[in-house]
């Protein structure tokens, strides 16, 4: 079954959901669950009103507080609010029964984020966190690529996500208030996409680093905005900016491996630039999110461009290719998919590289030893999770 059919397991046929957080990334949730069948019975905003006016937008219920989940009893719920509530949210939708989708980062600390991943994981739920650039199908093409030797011994990991969004002095948004949003912006947004995907392609982990952080903005509006928008707050309040503009971290794998990778939410023209090489001691593999048809593969003899297919390739690549070559397919088609698997995983199907809760957990991990090397310029060694993996299906 390709994994943008609507799940079919069970009672689960049409899987009910509910959306806790209604901005940009909870419209592209709600898109994903449309496509992959699910039927979406309420939504939550930031405020009873707003969450009146985009349960009439979406034409579904709106829910007044969280005791209305127990109420609603979906299947799903898929939390999409600001990172200060996501352990309410997930806890209430666990409380409630349902299996869930919480954007990471997972929660604003390790612990939090450990005794989220224990709760589900005792309740029997299937948790997922959408590290979605997995999805893309020539990442599984490398991966699997790598499993088979292809590229030998690693020798060097390295690359980089960068973004523009922040750039301006008048730009903001909750993300940038450490309350809200926890205390790293830059890396927990978006460097913890970069690490989950090479730990998920390359399988090194990292074991050690040493970080730099650096915030370019002093000052931003208190007014927020949507974030990802060209809008930008004008006038009015400054407050005092607490949170990373960029980053840089070194680190090394359990095997010796050496890396790097820089983040930025600051970098003039960069969109949304998650790029990065890896490097064997046979191959090199080059993937640019936002050229994400292509891959560049080297050797010491020859260096080629390979194409996504569905005709070809490994399994999962062909699995995950849900529109013909020459066809581009990206970001939404990754989150599509992503949606869809965690729905099947519902339904007691298994599907390949879903990323759960223990991939929050292990993104938390990360998160909280670039904090603390960024504020000591010393090596810290990364914590391993305390939760065990759970079976992906129920």
């Amino acid at each position: 079954m390709n994994a943008s059919t609507a799940l079919r397991s069970g009672d689960v046929s049409l899987p009910r959901v509910v959306i806790l957080g209604t901005g940009m990334i909870g419209e592209v949730h709600r898109r994903a669950a449309l496509l992959a069948g699910a039927r979406v019975i309420g939504a939550m905003a930031s405020t009873p009103e707003r969450s009146e006016s985009v349960a009439d937008h979406w034409r579904t219920a709106a829910l007044r507080s969280l005791d209305d989940i127990t109420r609603l009893a979906p299947d799903v719920v898929h939390v999409c609010s600001p990172n200060g509530l996501h352990v309410e949210h997930v806890e209430a939708a666990l409380a409630a029964g349902a299996h869930v989708i919480c954007e990471k980062p997972l929660a604003i600390g390790s612990k939090a984020a450990e005794a989220l991943a224990a709760t589900a994981a005792n309740r029997d739920r299937v948790a997922t966190v959408p590290f979605v650039y997995r999805y893309h199908p020539l990442v599984r093409e490398i991966r699997s690529r790598a499993a088979q030797g292809e590229f030998g011994r690693w020798q060097l990991l390295h690359g980089s996500y960068l973004q523009d969004w922040l750039l301006s002095p008048s730009a903001t948004s909750w993300r940038v208030d450490a309350a809200a949003g926890g205390p790293s912006r830059a890396f927990a947004d978006i460097g913890s996409h970069w690490c989950d995907l090479m730990e998920f392609v390359t399988g090194e982990r990292i074991s050690s680093l040493v970080a730099a952080t650096t915030t370019t903005v002093a000052e931003r509006p208190a007014t927020s905005s949507r974030s990802f928008s060209a809008s930008t707050a004008t006038g009015g309040t400054l407050r005092r900016v607490d949170t990373e503009d960029a980053a840089t971290v070194l680190f090394r794998t359990d095997s010796g491996v050496l890396g790097s990778v820089t983040v930025s939410q600051v970098s003039a023209g960069r969109k949304n630039r998650l790029w990065f090489e890896f490097d064997g001691e046979h191959r090199s593999a080059v993937f640019d999110q936002e050229n994400p048809e292509t891959v560049w593969l080297g050797s010491d003899a020859l260096a080629e461009v390979l194409q996504r297919d569905p005709a070809r390739g490994t399994s999962e690549q062909r699995r995950l290719s849900v529109l013909p070559a020459g066809h581009p397919q990206g970001y939404a088609q990754c989150f599509e998919n992503f949606v869809a698997d965690t729905y099947a995983t519902v339904g007691g199907e298994l599907r390949e590289g879903l990323p759960t809760f223990h991939d929050g957990v292990r993104s938390a991990h990360i998160i909280d030893a670039v904090l603390q090397s960024a504020r000591t310029g010393q090596w810290v060694h990364v914590r391993r999770p305390l939760v065990a993996r759970r079976a992906t299906a129920v």
